[in-house]
């Protein structure tokens, strides 16, 4: 049976709301930059906050949250992997659970691999961790992107500690093979080095697209890693501060359990109230629905670059709603996203940013309505129109 797509709210509503996305910019801008989506929460989140606030429910968070009970019956219905909650912690944000668990397997001046073009934030949350980055860019394959194992088998055999890896990969929307990362597992193995996988765009996978949960690619990778994710991305929930951070092993879990209490105390209780409803088995339907909008606007955006923008190098993300297009060949510099901001109105992330790579792209937020993903590319090929003419 077809899943019908999920509908993003009208601008009208969005435009009323007081997040990043739509207040960072005036009404005239579309905001296609920031990863928050434009389309109503699951109903379950709405019941359960709605609940919250009529009892007045807002003091501290419980440690009986019921979060981790509920992401590990949701990893085995999505991904067919049984973490145990026994072995997990929550905290604020995933940010917040990397830095936490990168200071706990890292010295300071210690370096860790990160692989651009990746997620600006982790390298501030390396150099949080009184750490020092080491970039080993991801390879760009004919049909995506795939980690450098040499390279990071080089980085690790010079000292590196760790790795902070994104999976699924922002901005490409990779997801990492099972193969791939049971090879860094045992790389990270042989040299002592820990792998801190984020997976906050892990739960926008698809039921069949074969997504790997790191902790899941092989007893080695059990051993040697952490996983840290979240309800935040694909439920839009990123304000109310939640995320759970998962071992897999003994002394894995050892380190998770010997944080102090305050790092758990700063996990949102309207947060976890979230978490546990969108990782119910009631919110699958809206889900499945959301990744079938998210489908629906990659594939409407390949035709509208083909046909507003000629000359954008973009593939389909196989996960997630970035997209990550390569502008370059407009020559409009290093950063293009300044000129569209400018000329076009239309917000996107800039690509440098994102580290090596990132020259000449743009990341494209697919979660909104088709209709304004459309002019969002129109208004940016009136651009490339414009310039042709001035050429002419």
């Amino acid at each position: 049976m077809t899943t019908e797509p999920l509908r993003a709210l009208p601008l009208d509503q969005l435009r009323q709301r007081t997040s990043a996305k739509w207040r960072t910019y005036p009404d005239d801008v579309l905001p296609l930059f920031v990863a928050e989506t434009d389309f109503p929460l699951a109903p379950a989140i709405i019941r359960t906050l709605e609940r919250a606030v009529a009892l007045g429910d807002t003091g501290y968070t419980s440690g009986d949250s019921g979060v981790r009970e509920a992401y590990a019956a949701f990893a085995e219905r999505r991904f067919g992997w049984s973490p145990d909650p026994a072995r997990m912690r929550t905290t604020a944000d995933v940010s917040m659970g990397n830095v936490e668990i990168l200071r706990r397997v890292v010295s300071p001046g210690d370096r860790v691999v990160v692989t651009p073009p990746v997620y600006p934030p982790f390298y501030d949350c390396v150099a949080e961790a009184g750490a020092e980055v080491e970039r080993v860019p991801l390879r760009e394959r004919g049909d995506g992107w795939e980690l450098d194992l040499l390279g990071i088998e080089a980085a690790f055999a010079g000292g590196a500690r760790a790795i902070l890896l994104c999976n699924p990969h922002n901005p490409t929307g990779t997801a990492h093979s099972r193969e791939s990362l049971a090879a860094l597992a045992d790389i990270a193995a042989g040299f002592g080095a820990t792998v801190v996988s984020d997976e906050i765009h892990a739960p926008l996978a698809r039921k069949d697209a074969g997504f790997t949960p790191f902790l899941a690619a092989s007893d080695v990778a059990a051993r040697v890693g952490f996983t840290v994710t979240s309800a935040s991305k694909a439920f839009n929930l990123a304000g109310l501060k939640c995320a759970v951070m998962v071992a897999a092993d003994g002394p894995t879990s050892d380190l998770l359990r010997g944080m102090p209490e305050e790092v758990e105390w700063r996990t949102g209780s309207f947060g976890a109230m979230a978490a546990v409803a969108a990782f119910a088995p009631e919110s699958d339907a809206w889900l499945d629905s959301l990744i079938a909008a998210i489908d629906e606007n990659a594939r409407l955006l390949a035709d509208l670059l083909a046909r507003h923008v000629p000359g954008a190098r973009y593939r389909i993300p196989p996960v997630g709603y970035l997209a990550w297009v390569d502008l370059s060949a407009l020559g409009w510099g290093p950063n293009p996203s300044a000129r569209i901001l400018r000329d076009a109105r239309v917000a996107l992330h800039y690509g440098p940013a994102f580290g090596e790579g990132g020259a000449g792209h743009v990341r494209f937020n697919l979660a909104c309505s088709p209709e304004v993903l459309t002019e969002a590319v129109e208004r940016i090929g009136a651009l490339v129109t414009g310039g042709e003419e001035e050429r002419v």
